[in-house]
């Protein structure tokens, strides 16, 4: 198949002959502004006004009672776990078709991923997969949900919105509430998109996003963990400022503690990036739009929301019809220079992740085959 016209197209809707890379931020608002704030106020570690603003701010984004600004997404992600009491030696329910630090998060806290399937429509971790998993090997006791074979505690499950398109959360809040389990959804990729009304991350015990540079909304680096629950977010709060009591001289640390805390200076980037989140979504939703017209004619599935979701659409893809066309398409357009790249290898084939528990995958390495990330940026 020939992908000229997908490449004329790119380049028309993003107005070049250039290069086209796959996202990139825009700086439209008070960024420059903010971050001389905190350079002229000295304040660009640790403590200053905005770490707190940035908290408040993805509180009243995802309706939740508090968010605690961190590094980036993975340690959000480490932190989150240990605080739904994910321990040495436990397993976790998650999805092999991720980004790898959704594994490498769960290798932090000491524990072991269980990679069960996704579903075919959200990409997300199918609640169909977690239920027979969980029938087959759970075993509900009295302090929690245990593997019958290997005799492991199963301490938490991590959904993760791929590409910003909502997991089916009502389905696997049921499943996991039944067997005791904790949901902490990584919602590093989701920022704005909502499942049935409700924002990503908000409906688990936490959620954790991401403000990385290639993010829809960015930090440079930087993360955030929100919950519902003021205890949990205290706690989480207090280990992520390296377990530090409050005290007018002394140096007084009563727990293992993380140096996990985001920087004032990124937070005030990060300020001025949510408060344009609105209009980047609606930019995104239009590039969606173009997408979705476009691919149509050309017989290619461009991959959309569900009804009962809004998604942010952060990296849009298209779906080719086999490996071979995936291939043609990424050689076609990376040599065209419009940047494209492959949805990731799946946990379990990394070297690391090889040893780990695996179902059937018959979605995850269906979509592993097809889907593809084509450029997504917000135009300024």
């Amino acid at each position: 198949m020939e992908y000229n016209r997908v490449i004329n197209f790119i380049r028309s809707i993003f107005d070049t002959s250039d290069f086209v890379p796959l996202h990139v931020p825009v700086f439209n608002g008070n960024e420059h502004r903010y971050v001389n704030d905190t350079l002229d106020s000295t304040f660009v570690s640790s403590v200053g006004k905005y770490v707190d603003q940035a908290e408040q701010i993805m509180a009243e984004i995802t309706d939740t009672r508090k968010a605690i600004a961190v590094v980036n997404g993975t340690s959000g992600l480490h932190i989150a776990l240990k605080l739904v009491g994910v321990e040495r030696g436990n397993e976790i329910l998650t999805q092999a078709l991720t980004f790898v630090a959704t594994a490498n998060a769960i290798h932090y806290a000491g524990a072991e991923p269980v990679f069960l399937d996704v579903d075919y429509d959200t990409m997300g971790l199918s609640p169909n997969a977690v239920s027979r998993f969980l029938e087959e090997y759970g075993e509900l006791r009295a302090d929690g949900t245990y593997n019958k074979k290997t005799g492991k505690r199963i301490s938490a499950c991590i959904p993760m919105h791929t590409f910003g398109f909502p997991v089916h959360m009502e389905e696997l809040l049921v499943v996991c509430k039944e067997w005791r389990i904790p949901i902490v959804e990584d919602a590093a990729e989701s920022l704005g998109s909502l499942y049935k009304g409700r924002h990503t991350g908000s409906l688990g015990n936490l959620g954790v996003f991401s403000f990385n540079g290639n993010k829809i909304v960015t930090s440079g680096g930087g993360g955030m963990i929100v919950t519902q629950n003021e205890k949990l977010a205290t706690f989480g709060k207090h280990l992520t400022t390296t377990a530090k009591v409050p005290h007018p001289y002394e140096y007084v640390h009563d727990h293992i503690g993380y140096n996990y805390r985001m920087p004032n200076l990124n937070a005030a980037l990060v300020c001025a990036q949510l408060e344009q989140l609105g209009e980047f979504l609606q930019n995104k939703r239009q590039l969606a739009e173009e997408y979705i017209n476009f691919f149509a004619d050309e017989g290619i599935r461009f991959r959309t929301e569900l009804n009962h979701t809004k998604a942010n659409y952060w990296l849009m893809c298209v779906e080719l019809e086999n490996s071979a066309q995936r291939n043609a398409f990424l050689k076609t357009t990376n040599e065209a220079k419009i940047m494209t790249r492959p949805i990731w290898q799946l946990m379990y084939r990394l070297p690391m992740f090889s040893h780990c528990f695996k179902d059937e995958q018959k979605n995850a390495e269906f979509l592993e085959e097809r889907i593809v990330n084509i450029p997504s940026s917000v135009r300024s």
